[in-house]
């Protein structure tokens, strides 16, 4: 052996199967995903919240095909990032991957918000500031003890959130069994009741419903820490967007059967809660209430590690600075600094941004990877293929076609501040590339290097 032989720099280790993957899709989407959105939806869509759900399901499913198709030819960390600038243009990959860290810091930071205020609600007299550093600390710590242990830890939020979700079932059953008016009418009403259906309303709660799925693409940042990713990753990305839109439609239809009303809630933010307490009673009420927690805490935290490791591929990539970005932990094997920094961020957010606008922006940069994905999938497999299937036309280019739409649609607020921050990303990415004079260059995946 060479005495000049240096020893090998950490890397990211393989130790995730496609349960596992599965799991942590699930969890950052959340089993409970569609339990906060229920009362708006069903306010905008005359009360069709089922149908805006299988629609949106429908129109991720393309996407979620796209993300799995290029992970099959690029199974390295960094998601739409690397996707679209191997297969595209570096340029507009680092622009993409700018964009979507406005999508992943923006997802822990409103559920540290989100979190607060439900810990409040059980301890009044806990103060805001108290809550929002502790649990911008707890998706911190727990992202900080290594890959293996998150994906124990989804194990159990999942398997917890199952508990809570088949007591709902459980509760809805009963409760509709016990109803008198049972005609084919009732149940069919959900997915079209003629008296509220608008083509209008029901695009527009479509557009809210969609984040029912929001965070599924994080499955692809975890490329170089899963087993057979070329197969895996397509396959968790599919079955997690199949699996959500199944389990929610679940959801909202028993919800819908409970409480026929699509505008008499209590509280609209809060209304699925009241739809648990009227089929189980005030016990189910703070059971789905205190749920809603503890999902939230599984969606912050998952979505924390998926900025770390977006972060990691672009740093590696000296995108970003690579000595800060780029490093792995050689103990944990985790980009540490990148957990820190995501951390630090949320909390500051916690105290800067409001839950609603946070939510609103967070669209902005998670639909412009989805479009640049689905472009980034038509190219490599329609425009630089020989044999030109149909299917490889038209399912990236719908995926593109509803991703826009979707993304023309966000508020106003939502489309300035995600053009400030595309615009500062592009000013750092012109000056560090000499105006992208100077092509970025991709580090290759742990597979991909000599040994």
């Amino acid at each position: 052996m060479s005495g000049n032989t240096q020893p090998a720099q950490p890397g990211l280790r393989r130790v995730l199967g496609l349960k596992e993957l599965v799991l942590y899709g699930i969890v950052l989407i959340s089993p409970t995903a569609p339990m906060p959105l229920y009362g708006v939806v069903s306010k905008v869509a005359g009360g069709h919240v089922v149908t805006t759900i299988l629609i949106g399901m429908v129109a991720m499913l393309f996407t979620a095909v796209s993300y799995g198709r290029m992970a099959r030819i690029y199974p390295s960390a960094g998601s739409a990032y690397t996707y679209v600038g191997r297969e595209l243009h570096p340029a507009l990959g680092y622009l993409t991957g700018w964009a979507m860290v406005f999508d992943y810091i923006l997802n822990p930071l409103i559920c540290v918000i989100w979190c607060s205020k439900a810990a409040m609600n059980l301890v009044p007299q806990a103060p805001y500031s108290l809550c929002a550093v502790f649990f911008a600390v707890l998706f911190t710590f727990l992202n900080l003890r290594g890959i293996k242990g998150s994906a124990r830890i989804n194990n159990w939020i999942a398997g917890g959130l199952g508990i809570v979700i088949v007591l709902f079932f459980v509760a809805a059953i009963r409760n509709i069994w016990n109803v008198t008016d049972v005609t084919a009418d009732r149940f069919l009403r959900p997915f079209y009741d003629p008296e509220t259906f608008s083509l209008s309303a029901v695009s527009k709660g479509t557009s809210i419903a969609v984040l029912t799925y929001i965070g599924f693409d994080g499955i692809s940042t975890l490329s170089e820490e899963a087993h057979n990713p070329r197969r895996n990753i397509m396959l968790a990305t599919v079955l997690t967007c199949l699996l959500t839109g199944i389990l929610a439609s679940a959801q909202v239809y028993a919800a819908q059967l409970i409480w026929p009303g699509h505008n008499d809630f209590p509280d609209v933010d809060t209304a699925f809660v009241y739809v648990a307490g009227k089929a189980g009673g005030m016990v189910l009420f703070h059971i789905v209430n205190l749920a809603l927690l503890i999902a939230c805490v599984g969606s912050g935290t998952a979505a924390h590690l998926g900025a770390g490791r977006l972060l990691y591929g672009m740093g590696r990539d000296n995108a970003i600075p690579k000595r800060f970005f780029g490093a792995v932990d050689g103990r944990t094997q985790i980009p540490r600094n990148n957990i820190l920094l995501v951390g630090g961020l949320a909390l500051a957010g916690a105290f800067l941004v409001t839950y609603e606008l946070g939510a609103e922006m967070l669209n902005f940069g998670a639909f412009i990877g989805f479009m640049g994905v689905n472009v980034a999938a038509f190219v490599r497999y329609y425009v630089r293929s020989e044999k030109k299937k149909l299917l490889d036309l038209a399912m990236p280019l719908l995926g593109f076609v509803i991703c826009l739409w979707i993304w023309l649609h966000l508020a106003l607020t939502a489309q300035l501040a995600g053009g400030a921050w595309l615009a500062a990303g592009f000013i750092y990415g012109g000056w560090k590339t000499n105006w992208f004079r100077r092509k970025i260059e991709f580090a290759a995946p742990d597979e991909e290097k000599p040994a």
